[in-house]
């Protein structure tokens, strides 16, 4: 589910569970239900199931000027491939391991498969002999900051995702 502000903007995504509880307690709005006409019963109730929903308070949010660093966000960026093998990617590591002074910093960490990081340890690629596949960077784009990194979603959030963007 896509959340938006009461200006229109989107904030986030949500899960159905919490997009539900915003909805009845009377804090969200419907804009969009889902595409395929889901509906949820309750004994005196149905609701349809919403893709899109709206807070009907406007809510000020903190503008961030970097992306936070989460492993969500990490493996997304990486697209759940190891930085070393190119292989599925499991676990995170830092290319500067924490031990040597390594920031935990998007530079500095890279999606990595099980092997490789076990392999890798605490080392230093050039003790290795080891080189990236890929150069690790700051996400940019407005829905890394917006929404978690979240690319895809449901057609009826494009407006949406347009109209932050301008």
């Amino acid at each position: 589910m896509l959340l938006l502000n009461a200006s229109y903007e989107p904030l986030t995504t949500l899960p159905l569970r919490r997009a539900i509880l915003l909805v009845l307690r009377d804090k969200a709005e419907v804009v969009h239900g889902d595409a395929a006409g889901a509906v949820l019963h309750s004994a005196t109730a149905a609701l349809s199931v919403p893709s899109v929903i709206r807070l009907r308070r406007y809510i000020r949010v903190p503008y961030r000027r970097r992306v936070p660093l989460t492993r969500v966000a990490l493996m997304r960026r990486d697209s759940h491939r190891c930085a070393y093998c190119g292989k599925k990617a499991e676990t995170i590591d830092h290319v500067i391991p924490r031990s040597r002074n390594g920031p935990h910093v998007w530079e500095n960490v890279v999606a990595s498969c099980k092997t490789c990081n076990h392999r890798k340890a605490d080392r230093l690629l050039d003790e290795l002999g080891w080189e990236l596949n890929v150069t690790p960077t700051v996400p940019r784009g407005l829905h890394w900051r917006l929404i978690n990194g979240e690319q895809h979603g449901d057609p009826q959030w494009a407006p949406y995702m347009a109209r932050a963007a301008a």
